[in-house]
């Protein structure tokens, strides 16, 4: 299977500030493309997953970078390295999903160390790119569960992930 990946970024915003003559004006545009052919190299992938869950509340779940998830045809993924992490918490959300801390054979490069938890916000979105050929290695049966946690007690909490990366 050939996976090509194309991910346009892009931030635009202006800041505008009323003077006595004139109107002072600050654009930002700032456009940034990742852009990955079939392959294991720098600025290439070979694996996708995607999916949309919901987690009970204070629930947990870990997902096996390294055989334990499905690609869109139903085949087991194993990862080798993941080039993209995003995480969107859906706007209807009441608590945070938070993002690694696993206790056991954590994927943990993406951050300084097992015990560190990001907070997605309802309607928030977690992006972590890495195109070159390192990426953020998984590594099977020691380094390869990414967690995945509702923050609190009190509802569901319901997330989109995608994670692209290569398998060798």
């Amino acid at each position: 299977m050939a996976l090509t990946t194309r991910i346009p970024i892009g931030i635009v915003a202006g800041l505008t500030n009323p003077l006595d003559l004139a109107t002072g004006v600050a654009e930002l545009n700032y456009p940034k493309l990742f852009q990955w052919a079939t392959g294991t190299g720098a600025n290439q992938a070979d694996r996708l997953f995607h999916d949309q869950r919901t987690l009970g509340a204070s629930a947990t779940e870990s997902l096996d970078l390294a055989g334990g998830l499905t690609d869109p045809f139903g085949a087991t993924i194993t990862f080798a390295r993941i080039k993209l992490l995003a995480v969107y918490a859906a706007s209807g959300n009441t608590n945070l999903v938070q993002v690694g801390g696993a206790a056991a054979n954590a994927f943990v490069n993406w951050v300084a160390n097992s015990s560190d938890i990001l907070n997605v916000r309802p309607g928030g979105l977690l992006l972590l790119a890495a195109p070159d050929s390192t990426a953020y290695a998984v590594t099977a049966g020691t380094g390869d569960l990414l967690k995945m946690t509702n923050s609190a007690g009190s509802t569901s909490v319901t997330y989109d992930i995608v994670l692209i990366g290569a398998g060798a």
